[in-house]
């Protein structure tokens, strides 16, 4: 089979793991990230995104050549903008052939040749994908908003598809750049908590086409949802016995085990064939005891807590980890693609329970010291925005702490992830660590910061309202 010829600047479908192909160009990676190694690739930005990929030279396209092609098996509606960002592209660039920067050379010659006839791309869209080389790496990068900061804190995310056999397999399921072309499941779908979190979830499943029943302890939340077209659910149980997939994402392990075990609560709802998965950060033993009951009611459970904030869960871009009934999490695909940028599958239940927990210890612990540097910085006569500024020219360059620092800065600390909840999950993680005898003297010095931050009425603000323990 004849080789692909691309070279920078051509336009091409870009293929990412087991999603459909997307328009994209061929552009140069930023300077400080190096090329993956293995098989030969290229560096693509998708059109219609801010999305950026590695992608193996077998899994492109040109895109002129296979443009008919391409538009005949994908009809989605973000889909369809992409392909029109690249119509526009095209037209500008020929309106003024001067100012084109993809040599016309590498583009029309390197889309038309027939060569390009003999190359076969499998599986198709239609069928299940997995990336031909598990080692193989994605990185996907996601610019910051703020002009003035985008070249300094880009965040690089790296994903490795991966299944490794035995009952702790870990799958990650990329929806990057083409969650908006996603076939809804044809499955009833209800949502219990409209939160921060539940919130953004909820509406992005509908608009991305899912039939969705919501409930909310107060019921003036769902009011938004209902006007989106959502239906309402008058008690967990009416939403459960009604619904095909019940998703659930509440505060804490108390929230979680009422909403299932309380009057008129989940499991009164649960019969042979229903489907429940709770999103709530919550311990593993917590987990363990609802999928119990829920299992011996004959209903199928998996847990999926999500790591992300209000900003992230609105953009539909949480990261999913869960565990259980494996079925069930393939059952969930579209729901995870919509609410998502990816998810994993971490084996029995209790393992997300444990993953999100130390994902968050490490965050809290994190959001602490950033905000240790920024006092410490001001009474020693330093610069709090030179400290943020360096400190974005550095290796902790990310999105997340710039944010935080602005947010300091600023004085502003509207939640984006509550303090308090922050504060739990530290609690919840040095219980994990004293259940393994296992060392957590960092996370247990930011609980006892974050615990003075709530002694100073900072509960129901966001975590970067640590900051004011160390003012006090």
């Amino acid at each position: 089979m004849a080789a692909v010829s691309l070279r920078l600047g051509d336009l091409v479908w870009g293929k990412l793991g087991r999603y459909p192909p997307w328009p994209g160009k061929i552009v140069n990676p930023p300077k400080d990230l190096k090329k993956p190694r293995g098989k030969k690739c290229f560096f693509v930005k998708f059109f219609g995104t801010e999305d950026h990929a590695w992608i193996k030279v077998e899994q492109l396209k040109p895109y002129h050549a296979h443009k008919e092609e391409m538009i005949k098996i994908n009809k989605g509606k973000r889909f369809q903008q992409a392909v029109d960002a690249v119509e526009e592209f095209l037209r500008r660039a020929k309106g003024k052939d001067q100012d084109l920067t993809i040599p016309e050379s590498s583009t029309i010659k390197g889309m038309m040749a027939g060569t390009m006839a003999a190359f076969k791309w499998q599986p198709t869209v239609n069928e299940p994908v997995k990336d031909a080389d598990p080692h193989f790496h994605h990185f996907l990068l996601s610019q910051t908003e703020k002009p003035a900061v985008c070249y300094q804190a880009i965040t690089k995310k790296l994903k490795i598809c991966e299944e490794e056999t035995g009952s702790t397999s870990i799958q990650a399921a990329d929806s990057t750049a083409v969650n908006g072309s996603i076939t809804p499941t044809d499955k009833k779908i209800g949502f219990l908590g409209l939160g921060l979190m539940g919130s953004g979830i909820v509406s992005n499943l509908l608009k991305m086409g899912h039939t969705v029943t919501v409930w909310n302890r107060t019921a003036e939340k769902c009011d938004l949802f209902i006007q989106e077209g959502a239906r309402l659910g008058r008690t967990p149980a009416e939403v459960v016995s009604t619904c095909d997939i019940t998703f659930a994402c509440v505060s804490d392990p108390k929230a979680a085990k009422d909403l299932v075990l309380g009057p008129s609560g989940v499991l009164q709802g649960i019969r042979p064939g229903k489907c429940y998965v709770d999103m709530s950060t919550v311990d593993a033993d917590t987990v363990t005891e609802l999928a119990q009951v829920i299992v011996s009611r004959g209903g199928r459970f998996l847990e999926a807590p999500v790591s992300g904030n209000q900003q992230l869960s609105n953009d539909g871009m949480l990261v999913i980890l869960a565990a259980g009934d494996r079925g069930l999490y393939e059952d969930c695909s579209s729901c995870f693609q919509a609410m998502g940028k990816t998810s994993f599958f971490l084996g029995e239940v209790g393992n997300a329970a444990k993953m999100m927990l130390i994902v968050n210890m490490v965050q809290g612990s994190f959001m602490a010291t950033i905000a240790e540097g920024l006092t410490l910085a001001q009474v020693t006569g330093q610069s709090q925005q030179t400290f943020l500024d360096i400190l974005n020219q550095g290796q902790l360059a990310s999105i997340f702490l710039d944010q935080k620092c602005q947010n300091i800065l600023q004085g502003n600390f509207k939640p984006d992830f509550y303090l308090k909840y922050i504060q739990k999950d530290l609690r919840l993680a040095i219980a994990l660590g004293d259940a393994v005898n296992h060392p957590t003297p960092m996370a247990a010095a930011a609980n006892e910061v974050y615990k003075r931050a709530k002694a100073l009425d900072q509960s129901d603000n966001d975590m970067s309202a640590v900051y004011r323990a160390y003012i006090h």
